[in-house]
């Protein structure tokens, strides 16, 4: 049996998505107020949240005028299950890799220089910086020196 907060929730977003039969809001109650999980298609979480968030955040606050009238507090959580848990790729190695175990006669030739390359550039653009602080901290310094 659903409750008034979920057949809102279902309601506003099942005429928002192209998927309306995988709308699924789920109620739970704890200490803070009323939690509702919002789950719908991975295709139709870019129109649920809008851009910058800004759907989303109308959905709140008309749940926040909602929960006015009925003296609750309501968070909306809406669930990202663009991969479920069986489907996700395991990103951890089957057996751990060990990088020492090459032998010293073999030369590796393919050196990775981007780290050092890396490195420079934070370097030169630490002197940018530095030197962009130095004439602004001049020119702050010369106004100071101004009678007005």
């Amino acid at each position: 049996m659903s409750t008034i907060d979920q057949q809102f929730v279902e309601y506003i977003v099942t005429s928002l998505v192209e998927h309306p039969d995988d709308v699924v809001v789920d109620r739970i109650v704890d200490e803070k107020g009323v939690l509702l999980t919002l789950t719908v298609n991975p295709e139709d979480l870019g129109r649920v949240i809008g851009r910058r968030g800004a759907t989303a955040q109308s959905l709140r606050t008309m749940l926040r005028a909602l929960g006015m009238k009925n003296s609750a507090r309501y968070n909306l959580k809406i669930v990202n299950n663009d991969q479920p848990d069986d489907q996700r790729e395991d990103t951890t190695p089957a057996e751990p890799v060990d990088d020492t175990a090459q032998s010293d006669d073999v030369a590796d030739e393919s050196v990775d220089n981007s780290a050092d390359e890396t490195v420079e550039n934070d370097q030169e653009s630490d002197d940018n910086q530095s030197d962009f602080a130095k004439k602004s901290r001049q020119e702050l310094a010369e106004l100071d020196d101004l009678d007005i």
